[in-house]
């Protein structure tokens, strides 16, 4: 049996609407699996939260720094990122990380070689697995062939190429240095 209802809208519009005598609202699992799926800026504001419950505070300290490192590129750019584009952030944010160990450990600091380690262990948990090397070289030899590259002057139509395919799984500069190498000229 169905009824009629009806609402008023603006205008004095009355829109009806027809309503089952019993609706299932259960979702497949599939439907549900995605509407779940948390974004990585979900996960950044939810570890930042069960760091300040948990006090770790190195873990409070980098995951709210990469949220104001995000925060500051979608003001920047005037779009909210997407995952690609905040995996973007984590890996620079760990560059960064690496370039302090590296300061630290020439001028002997202990204390922040500690520190810096810390930080890079707490950005990787955000990192999709990385991408071995030898599997990079075959998709950089593949966007070789695909776009017809040569000469290390079309080092930026192969960059476009595996820079899509990678997806994050690999850092920018190993990327380029793996298109650089084998752009040579034998």
């Amino acid at each position: 049996m169905q009824k009629k209802f009806g609402s008023k809208l603006s205008g004095g519009v009355v829109c009806p609407i027809k309503r089952a005598a019993s609706v299932d609202f259960t979702f497949p699992s599939a439907i549900s699996s995605i509407i779940l799926r948390m974004t990585l800026k979900t996960q950044l504001n939810d570890s930042v939260k069960d760091a300040m419950k948990s006090g770790d505070e190195v873990r409070k300290r980098t995951v709210r720094m990469v949220l104001a490192a995000v925060k500051q590129a979608e003001v920047d750019k005037r779009v909210e990122l997407d995952d690609t584009a905040v995996i973007g952030l984590i890996q620079k944010e760990m560059k960064n990380r690496r370039e302090s160990l590296e300061e630290a450990r020439k001028a002997n600091r202990s204390d922040l070689v500690e520190a810096n380690e810390a930080e890079i262990n707490v950005l990787q948990t955000f990192l999709p697995k990385a991408m071995p090397a030898d599997e990079l070289r075959a998709l950089v030899q593949a966007a070789i062939t695909e776009t017809g590259a040569a000469y290390p002057a079309d080092m930026g139509k192969v960059m476009k190429v595996v820079m899509a395919k990678v997806a994050g799984r690999a850092p920018n500069d190993v990327v380029s240095a793996a298109v650089r190498e084998l752009l040579q000229p034998r």
